[in-house]
C-alpha cells in the first residue's frame, strides 16, 4: 500500500488570502510582489495583484499585472474574469469579450461570466450575442443583485432587436424584485414609449409609480425658497441640468438657446452631470455664464449644489433618459423646475412643475396625461441646429442639397435613420405594402449593428416574414460620419410610429426629404405633427395606415415634381420657426418670465386664482420698457469671457489683418522648413487658423453670420479652396438676404 503525504498549505497564499479578507490593499500588493519575485508563477499572487492595484485606483498598473497573470495562466477562470472586468469597466469591451467567452466556456455555470459577457455585448452593438448570454445568467444568478443586473441586461438587449414589449416586462420584473432601483424604473418608462399596445394613460400611470417610490418620502424635506421670493422683473438665474452637454442628440436643440437667451433677464448656469468632456462640451462651457460640473457626487450633493447656486428655475433636459438627474430634482432644490426635451412624457414628479410644450404636439385635452403643467409655446416646442457635431460642416459643399436620386436610378428609395427599436412590427408591416404599392422602389433602414452578418440576417428574415421583398431592402449600418449624408441616397422618408422620429426628423427635413408620417395620441407620437404642421406640411401628416400609404405613393408618383420639392425645402426650414432661434428664444424667455410671476402671485395669495391675475396685472406696467427691443447678440470667447456680436467682429477683422501679413505662399515655404503648424488637410499659417477659430466661435453663437462667412471665404479662397470659399460666400448672401426680409 502506497502512501500518499498530506498537501501542505501554501504559507505565502495563506497570507495573501488574510490581507484580502482585511482589505489591507496595500499590504495584499506587497506580500503579491513579495511572493512573485521567489516565484514568478504562483497563482494566488497574480490573482491579487492586479486585484490590489485596482483597489488603490493604480488602473494601467492593475491592467498589466492582470495581463501577464493570463499569459501564464490562460486557463484559470477566476484570474481571467477578474481581469475582463478591470477592461469592461475601462471602455474596453473589445478586449474583454475574449476573455469572458474564454471563462464562459471553462465555466459555464458561472452567471458572472455570462452576466459580463452580456454587459460587454451592449456596447459593440452584439445584442443577438448580448440577449444570450443574459438568458443563459438569469437561470444561474442566486443573488438579488445579480438577477437585477441580468434582467437589465435582457432588457436593454431586447429593446435594441425591437423586442419592445418584452423589454419593458423584465423592466417590471426587476422592479418587483426590489422597486427601490430607480434604473429599472428609468428604463421601463424609456422602453414603453415604443410598445405600440401601451397607451398614454399607462404611461402617466408608470411613471407616478416611479414618483411614489421615491419622491414621496422626500417631499416632506423639501426646501421652501423663501429666500427667493421677490422681485418679479429682476434678473432670473436659470439652470439647464443635462448629461448631454457633449456630443448628443439634445444639443441640437439647446444650443442655440444657452448662446442667446437674452441676458438683460436671464443668467445661464449649465449643471453637467457627465464625466466625458468634448468639443461640444466647451463650447457650452463659453455660451453658459457659468458651467458647473456635477458627476461624481451623490443625489444629495447635487441638489445641495443646486441650491447653493440659488437658482431661480431648474430646466430639465434629460427626462427619463441615461445619467438624468431626476434623483437631484426631487429634491426640488429650485423654486420652480420645469421639464424640456430628452424624454417625450411626464416624469410624473409633483417636484417639476412645468413642461415646455407647443399647441399641436400637446393638443387641448392632453394635460392629463403630465403631471406638470403644460405651458404651450405659441411656437414648436424646440428648435433645431445642425451639425452639432462640426458645427463648420453645416457650411461645406457634401451636404448641400442634392437632387433627388431617383432622377439618377429611376426607382424611388424611401428610407429610414430612426433607431431600430422604434420599427415595430406594425411599422414595416406597412413599409413592405408601399414597397409593393410603388413599382420597382426600395427601402433602406440605417441602424445600428446592420454591418454585422447574423444580427443583418436575422433582420432581413423579420423582414421578410412581415412581408417586405428582402431583395428591394437595402441595409446601411450607422457611422456616425455619415449623418446626413445617407440622405443624399434616399427620396423620400418614412417616421416610424408610435414612437416617432426627433432629431432625425429634423435632419431629414434639412436634407431636403419629405417625410411621411402618421399621426398619434401623445407627445412622443406628434413629434412628427408638431414639425410639419409648424412647417406648414401638414399635407404629409396620416390619420391611418391606408392614408400612409397614399401619401407615400402621391409624393413617388411625380419624380419631377419630388426633386423640385427637394431642392426648396432647406430654404423653406431655416426660414420657418423649425430653425428661427430669434423667434424661440424670445418665446421661451417669455415663458421663463411668465412661469415666475406665477410662483410670485401664488405664494402672495395660494388659493385665490383671480387675486393671483390681479396681482400679475399690476406688475405688468412695471416691465422694463427696454425688454421689448430684441436683445443684444453675445459670443462666448471663452469660459466666462461673453462680448457683443459687435465686438467679436472687431477681434475677427484683427485677426485677418495680422493673417494677412503671412501670404499662404509663404507659409508653405516655411512650413517645408519646419517652422509652422500644419492642419489636417491643408497647410496654413497659425494665424490664419485663428481666422478660422475665431469665426467659428461667432458661427456657434450666431449661426449663419454674414460677417463670419465672408471671413471664412477669405481664409478657404487664400488657400485655392475655391468650392468652399464659393459656398461660404453663398450661405453669407442668403444670410444677409434672409436678414432683410426679416
Amino acid at each position: 500500500m502506497s502512501v500518499h503525504p498530506v498537501a501542505q498549505p501554501d504559507p505565502s497564499a495563506v497570507k495573501i488570502s488574510q490581507a484580502f479578507l482585511k482589505e489591507d490593499w496595500p499590504l495584499l500588493e506587497r506580500l503579491c510582489r513579495q511572493t512573485l519575485r521567489k516565484n514568478g508563477m504562483h497563482l494566488r499572487a497574480h490573482q491579487m495583484l492586479g486585484f490590489a492595484l485596482k483597489k488603490q485606483g493604480q488602473l494601467d498598473d492593475a491592467v498589466a499585472a492582470y495581463k501577464k497573470g493570463a499569459a501564464l495562466h490562460p486557463e484559470n477562470a477566476e484570474l481571467l474574469i477578474n481581469y475582463a472586468i478591470l477592461l469592461h469597466e475601462q471602455g474596453r469591451a473589445f478586449d474583454a469579450l475574449p476573455l469572458l467567452e474564454k471563462v464562459c466556456t471553462l465555466q459555464p455555470n458561472h452567471p458572472t461570466a455570462w452576466l459580463t459577457y452580456a454587459q460587454c455585448c451592449y456596447p459593440l452593438q452584439l445584442n443577438t450575442k448580448g440577449l444570450a448570454a443574459a438568458e443563459k445568467a438569469l437561470p444561474l444568478a442566486q443573488s438579488l443583485p445579480d438577477r437585477m443586473a441580468v434582467l437589465n441586461q435582457l432588457a436593454i438587449h431586447r429593446r435594441e432587436l425591437g423586442q419592445v414589449r418584452e423589454a419593458v416586462r423584465d423592466c417590471e420584473a426587476a422592479i418587483a424584485l426590489f422597486p427601490g432601483d430607480f434604473a429599472h424604473h428609468t428604463n421601463r418608462l424609456l422602453f414603453i414609449l415604443a410598445d405600440p399596445e401601451a397607451s398614454p394613460q399607462q404611461v402617466t400611470t408608470a411613471a407616478l409609480e416611479c414618483a411614489a417610490v421615491f419622491e414621496h418620502p422626500l417631499k416632506p424635506h423639501w426646501p421652501d425658497h423663501a429666500a427667493l421670493r421677490h422681485g418679479p422683473w429682476r434678473k432670473l438665474r436659470i439652470g439647464f441640468l443635462s448629461p448631454d452637454f457633449r456630443m448628443h442628440a439634445v444639443m441640437y436643440f439647446v444650443e442655440g438657446v444657452l448662446a442667446q437667451l437674452d441676458r438683460r433677464q436671464f443668467e445661464v448656469w449649465a449643471f453637467y452631470l457627465s464625466p466625458k468632456n468634448d468639443d461640444v462640451t466647451e463650447r457650452v462651457r463659453c455660451h453658459a455664464d457659468h458651467f458647473m460640473k456635477l458627476n461624481g457626487k451623490t443625489a444629495e450633493e447635487q441638489a445641495k449644489a443646486i441650491q447653493d447656486a440659488q437658482i431661480d428655475i431648474l430646466i430639465d433636459l434629460a427626462g427619463y433618459t441615461g445619467g438624468n438627474g431626476l434623483t437631484a430634482m426631487i429634491r426640488k432644490p429650485a423654486p420652480l423646475q420645469v421639464s424640456w426635451l430628452g424624454y417625450p412624457a411626464t416624469t410624473g414628479l409633483s417636484a417639476i412643475d412645468y413642461k415646455f410644450t407647443d399647441e399641436v404636439t400637446d393638443p387641448p385635452g392632453a394635460d392629463d396625461q403630465y403631471s406638470e403643467r403644460l405651458y404651450r409655446l405659441p411656437t414648436l416646442f424646440c428648435c433645431y441646429r445642425p451639425h452639432s457635431r462640426s458645427p463648420l460642416w453645416r457650411y461645406q459643399p457634401s451636404y448641400s442639397v442634392r437632387p433627388t436620386p431617383a432622377l439618377s436610378n429611376g426607382f424611388i428609395t424611401f428610407g429610414s435613420c430612426n433607431n431600430l427599436g422604434k420599427l415595430t412590427d406594425e411599422v414595416l408591416t406597412l413599409w413592405g405594402r408601399i414597397l409593393a404599392a410603388v413599382p420597382n422602389s426600395r427601402l433602406l433602414i440605417e441602424g445600428k449593428s446592420l454591418d454585422q452578418a447574423a444580427f443583418a440576417a436575422d433582420y432581413r428574415a423579420r423582414c421578410a416574414r412581415l412581408g417586405i421583398d428582402v431583395e428591394r431592402l437595402d441595409l446601411v449600418t450607422l457611422e456616425y460620419r455619415n449623418q446626413y449624408l445617407t440622405y443624399h441616397r434616399i427620396d423620400i422618408a418614412l417616421d416610424p410610429f408610435p414612437l416617432t422620429g426627433g432629431t432625425t426628423s429634423f435632419d431629414l427635413l434639412w436634407m431636403g426629404l419629405p417625410m411621411v408620417t402618421m399621426e398619434g395620441e401623445s407627445f412622443k407620437s406628434r413629434m412628427g405633427t408638431g414639425l410639419l404642421s409648424y412647417l406648414g406640411r401638414t399635407e404629409w401628416l396620416a390619420q391611418t395606415h391606408e392614408d400612409y400609404l397614399r401619401i407615400a405613393q402621391t409624393l413617388a408618383a411625380d419624380v419631377n415634381a419630388l426633386n423640385t420639392l427637394r431642392l426648396g425645402l432647406r430654404r423653406e426650414v431655416e426660414q420657418s420657426v423649425l430653425m428661427r432661434e430669434d423667434i424661440f428664444n424670445h418665446h421661451f424667455g417669455e415663458g421663463l418670465r411668465v412661469m415666475w410671476l406665477q410662483w410670485l402671485a401664488q405664494g402672495e395669495h395660494p388659493d385665490d386664482i383671480e387675486a393671483q391675475s390681479r396681482l400679475i396685472e399690476s406688475w405688468l406696467p412695471q416691465a422694463p420698457p427696454e425688454w421689448t427691443q430684441a436683445p443684444e447678440l453675445g459670443v462666448g470667447l471663452a469660459p466666462g469671457q461673453r462680448v457683443p456680436l459687435h465686438e467679436a467682429h472687431a477681434k475677427l477683422e484683427a485677426l485677418l489683418v495680422k493673417a494677412r501679413q503671412h501670404p499662404p505662399a509663404e507659409a508653405r515655404k516655411a512650413i517645408q522648413g519646419g517652422a509652422n503648424e500644419v492642419t489636417v488637410g491643408q497647410v496654413m499659417h497659425r494665424t490664419w487658423r485663428e481666422v478660422t477659430e475665431m469665426a467659428e466661435h461667432i458661427l456657434c453663437a450666431v449661426p449663419n453670420d454674414p460677417v463670419a462667412l465672408s471671413y471664412l471665404a477669405e481664409v478657404e479662397h487664400a488657400h485655392a479652396h475655391t468650392e468652399f470659399a464659393v459656398t461660404y460666400l453663398r450661405y453669407a448672401q442668403e444670410a444677409l438676404a434672409a436678414r432683410a426680409m426679416a
